[in-house]
């Protein structure tokens, strides 16, 4: 069977969300010195990356409604749009020399709005470009591009701020989603018709579909509660790895770890087909625990740094394993609501783990939350072998579909 990378709609698909997806891995580090450089305070980032945050969270399940209700790909274009325009404006005002604090905080709402409502559009944009044989390889394709643009979006970003100044790697960003948006009006993207309610019962009917299913909602406890121990050990970790395992390199070897990690279980994710999918990724989720038990007792940093790499690799394993299963156990119009509701929790639960960390390290030591955050990822991700539906579900493959695929198409 071809690659979807081989259908034109995917690989213009592929290439706008790869080229966005770098450009975002380039903002953390400008954002930082913008803020550095506009108001000389640390609590001022906090400040603008809740800007974001809030109504990322807020808006999320709207998004999900929108995206069901219309072309997804007409959403995640104007999502786009908007991002591309707030990003322009940033990265002019700090070429300009005279970035101001408030419009920071603005254009990073603005960039939360808009990606509220991108965010939900990416599962359904696959699953109407893609024919569910090939959803696996579309996906963790995806998650591939994803781990790559990790790595080197902090590079690029580095040599931006030294070369030209941080303002220019927002208008990089900015001309990504500019791109992006360009190539998403020229695919044409299946969709079922959705019946028309009130946006309560939209949103009541996105949360049906979670709560009938006990794989799902069960998985999305264990994720969120992923997402809020890796909060965590960001917050303890680079502590603990410099005052007590050798530096600010053996931190930096743990990311890097990571990084690599994420991209290799992609890898494996794009050749592998589990008969239990879902209950091996969670099972995989599990091993989070490792690294956070690691540093609870300041164990040896190579022990650190291979157990970071693997929990990751985990995690690159099961984002396109469960991307896949839920574009096939979902129906189509309630997937960009299901979406959003799945990630909602997953956001929320990391700044959760950020407020709590330094609060029980500080009453106790770090031992304590590190030791707890293992012990609730590890029960949470285990705990869904409990879950009939995850031991049950399986990676169903359709036959492919006589009518012509969907081939790239100007609107």
């Amino acid at each position: 069977m071809a690659h979807p990378l081989r259908q034109r709609a995917f690989r213009l698909l592929f290439l706008g969300r790869t080229l966005s997806s770098l450009g975002d891995f380039v903002i953390p580090a400008a954002l930082a010195i913008a803020v550095h450089h506009a108001t000389g305070s640390s609590g001022a980032l906090a400040l603008v990356l809740g800007c974001a945050m809030v109504p990322r969270l807020v808006l999320l399940p709207l998004g999900g409604v929108l995206a069901d209700r219309h072309d997804p790909r007409l959403v995640a274009l104007a999502a786009d749009l908007v991002r591309c325009a707030a990003q322009a404006f940033v990265g002019c005002a700090l070429i300009s020399g005279d970035p101001v604090l408030a419009h920071l905080a603005v254009a990073s709402a603005v960039g939360g709005v808009a990606s509220a409502f991108a965010i939900p559009t990416t599962s359904p944009l696959v699953a109407g470009v893609v024919d569910a044989p090939q959803r696996q390889a579309a996906n963790a394709a995806m998650a591939i591009a994803t781990g790559v643009t990790r790595l080197a979006g902090p590079a690029l970003a580095g040599v931006l701020i030294l070369s030209a100044g941080a303002g220019w790697a927002f208008v990089l960003d900015g001309a990504s989603f500019a791109v992006s948006a360009m190539l998403l009006a020229v695919i044409r993207v299946r969709r079922v018709p959705v019946e028309r309610r009130t946006l309560l019962a939209d949103l009541a009917a996105g949360w049906a579909e979670v709560r009938s299913r006990d794989w799902y909602w069960s998985s999305l406890i264990a994720h969120a509660a992923w997402n809020g121990v890796a909060a965590v050990l960001i917050t303890l970790g680079p502590a603990i790895a410099v005052d007590r395992l050798g530096g600010d390199a053996t931190w930096v070897l743990v990311l890097e770890a990571g990084a690599v990690g994420l991209l290799l279980g992609s890898l494996v994710a794009s050749r592998v087909r589990p008969r239990r999918p879902v209950l091996v990724a969670n099972l995989g989720l599990a091993t989070y625990a490792l690294p956070l038990a690691l540093l609870a007792f300041a164990a040896p940093a190579p022990a650190v740094i291979a157990s970071y790499g693997l929990a990751m690799a985990a995690l690159g394993f099961l984002n396109p394993v469960w991307e896949t299963v839920v574009q096939a156990e979902i129906p189509p119009q309630a997937l960009a609501r299901v979406t959003s509701y799945d990630w909602l929790c997953s956001l929320a639960a990391t700044p959760v783990g950020y407020a709590l960390a330094p609060l029980a390290a500080a009453a106790w030591s770090p031992q304590v939350p590190l030791l707890a955050a293992a012990v609730v990822v590890a029960v949470a991700c285990l705990g869904t072998v409990l879950a009939p539906g995850v031991r049950r579900i399986g990676l169903p493959v359709p036959p492919v579909p006589a009518a012509v695929e969907p081939v790239a198409a100007v609107r």
